[in-house]
């Protein structure tokens, strides 16, 4: 399946609240009591999320940090509070070393650069199995990392994508889990196109707990110079 980003439609859960029966007198009172009216159910509040947190010294174990072959390293908040299963799965693959050399194999100028598949075609992911959505109303701003899915809304496995720009039409529609706190010029640099010409790659990603260095890309191997011998040198020249 090819992971793009698809529209999809919200649905609405009906929340039943039942109250129990009270419980009856003993059967040796002389009369019955008035029955005593049940209590109200207070309606819940609305959902509070979590703020993001801009600060990388601040629980590091949801930093997901990306170093990027353009040189830069970028750090993401990531949040468990919006959508716990998208957050565990991106840290399981991050230690494992599934995004080390995985390149940004669809990226629209004024749009979104998306990542997370070892084939670069799109349609790869983990051997893991997919995630049910976790759609919340937090929205799409620039620098949001969102997971992207197939046609159905439960297929999220592995590949993710990072807005240039606010884009609230993806709001609901595609599970967001974090957003850049650091480095938002290292993903304004990744080559655009589908696939980019000269793409760019995830060097290594780390959660900041675990400490590891910035990871840079190797440099270009130097040119093969063939080695010149006495016997070319004295070859005779030619018009």
């Amino acid at each position: 399946m090819h992971l793009r980003l698809f529209a999809s439609a919200a649905f609405a859960a009906l929340a039943i609240v039942t109250v129990p029966a009270a419980a009856q007198d003993d059967a040796a009172a002389p009369a019955a009591e008035a029955p005593v009216a049940a209590a109200e159910v207070a309606p819940a509040g609305p959902r509070v999320y979590a703020p993001i947190d801009y600060s990388i010294a601040n629980d590091p174990e949801n930093v997901l940090l990306l170093d990027l072959s353009n040189g830069k390293r970028v750090a993401i908040r990531l949040m468990p509070d919006w959508a716990p299963a998208h957050v565990d799965r991106i840290k399981t693959l991050t230690r494992q070393g599934f995004y080390d050399g995985v390149i940004f194999h669809r990226v629209i100028e004024g749009f979104m650069a998306q990542s997370g598949d070892p084939t670069g075609t799109g349609r790869g992911g983990s051997t893991l199995p997919d995630l049910k959505a976790e759609f919340n109303p937090m929205p799409h701003l620039r620098g949001t990392i969102s997971m992207a899915h197939a046609a159905s809304d439960d297929s999220a496995n592995s590949q993710f994508f990072i807005t240039f720009y606010p884009r609230f039409s993806l709001d609901r529609k595609y599970t967001n889990f974090g957003r850049v706190i650091a480095g938002m010029d290292g993903i304004d640099a990744i080559q655009r196109g589908e696939p980019p010409a000269n793409p760019t790659v995830i060097v290594q990603a780390s959660i900041a707990a675990d400490g590891k260095p910035q990871a840079f890309a190797p440099p270009p191997a130097a040119p093969v110079q063939e080695e010149v011998t006495a016997d070319m040198l004295n070859a005779p020249q030619t018009n």
